[in-house]
């Protein structure tokens, strides 16, 4: 089917952002047609009682709260039912990830293989060519430089960290109403328009485990769905020692697959200072911790890597790193290296001052200022 000139689908989540996405669309002449994407069967985190118990995000109410701003503005609305798609591509490496001792990032793979792949290839069947999200992120162009991913103008709702697998060619078919735009204007303009989910709180957690207890889902859908990931969760769910950074064990934890570098709570061990941790060692079954300055390092080593204009740099590059969402940009030296086990590219990583917690299943993503260059998921620190 032939693209329809000026008609958008937007991703919508039930939510402010992507609400407010629809006015701007509309107010710049697009014939928007909204879609919600069916990720998650809440019934499967129901709590002791048989209630499902839903998050802020993607739950039925979202929903329904998506459907109720379409109606509100008199377009199409879609429901889109890719379950399956999310197993594979979102829990099934969430949990591969955390029994490796890794702490991954579902919400960029969602971008990576959903929003940005699965839903654009919907929006073509129905005869749309574009697709807009509730991103805070902003998307410039030259003939020169190709398309561009930048930060957000919100500052403290700046997304781009998780944008940075996309290509030339998703950008080229995607754009970002609300980048532009502070979050309280965003708040003001769906508060102008009455629209309903105008004073919506934000969600927080990750969508498929509202109450926050990775262990808990990690070990249940494991058993339950994952069998094949079985043997792992067994290597990675019993107890071990808790050691000190020079081999002397300090106690016992009852599964590495519940730690992250750099946690500090819940690590039970009384010591005359605080304790970090600093690595799991899944194939020794051992937790390692240490002081706080014990958790700096000088560099990453980052593969899987994405270079967003395509043409690869030939030399080392000069720019900023963020090694977490939240984390302030810092001053780095990329060189980039033959990775034989992934048959591609890795980056070694040098920063200008030493970073803290570098955590292995992390993304290290790379910009020039606003710019995102590209990125990659960290391996180890260095």
């Amino acid at each position: 089917m032939p693209p329809i000139v000026n008609r958008i689908l937007l991703a919508m989540s039930g939510g402010v952002d992507s609400s407010t996405a629809a006015v701007l669309l509309k107010d710049e002449g697009y014939d928007v047609v909204g879609c919600t994407m069916q990720l998650w069967d809440y019934r499967r985190n129901s709590t002791e009682d048989g209630k499902p118990q839903a998050g802020r995000c993607c739950s039925l109410d979202d929903v329904y709260d998506a459907r109720r701003v379409a109606e509100q503005m008199g377009f199409p609305f879609y429901v889109l039912n890719l379950q399956k798609q999310f197993e594979q591509r979102v829990i099934a490496p969430f949990i591969n990830d955390y029994l490796a001792g890794r702490t991954p990032i579902p919400c960029t793979l969602c971008n990576t293989f959903l929003k940005f792949d699965e839903l654009l290839v919907f929006a073509r069947k129905i005869g749309i060519d574009r697709v807009a999200t509730g991103h805070y992120a902003r998307i410039s162009y030259t003939p020169e430089e190709g398309h561009m991913l930048l930060k957000g103008k919100c500052s403290s709702k700046d997304q781009s960290y998780y944008l940075f697998e996309l290509t030339q060619e998703q950008l080229s078919h995607v754009q970002f109403p609300v980048g532009e735009y502070e979050k309280s204007s965003i708040r003001e303009i769906a508060s102008s328009h009455k629209l309903s989910t105008a004073g919506k709180p934000d969600s927080q957690e990750i969508c498929f485990i509202p109450d926050g207890d990775y262990g808990k889902f990690i070990r249940n859908h494991t058993e339950e769905v994952k069998k094949e990931l079985v043997p792992l969760l067994e290597r990675s769910d019993r107890p071990g020692p808790i050691l000190f950074k020079d081999g002397t064990r300090l106690g016992t934890h009852l599964g590495v697959y519940r730690f992250t570098v750099g946690q500090r709570r819940g690590l039970g061990i009384a010591h005359s200072r605080p304790l970090y941790v600093l690595r799991l060692e899944v194939h020794r079954n051992a937790v390692i911790v240490g002081y706080k300055e014990d958790l700096y390092s000088r560099g990453l080593i980052a593969d899987r890597l994405n270079w967003i204009s395509g043409c690869w740099p030939e030399g080392p590059v000069e720019a900023e790193v963020r090694i977490r969402s939240h984390h302030q940009q810092v001053p780095a030296s990329i060189v980039f290296e033959k990775n034989h086990s992934h048959r591609g590219r890795q980056a070694r990583v040098l920063f200008k001052t030493p970073q803290m917690a570098v955590t292995p299943g992390q993304a290290a993503v790379f910009y020039s200022g606003d710019r995102v260059l590209g990125g990659g998921w960290i391996n180890q620190r260095i």
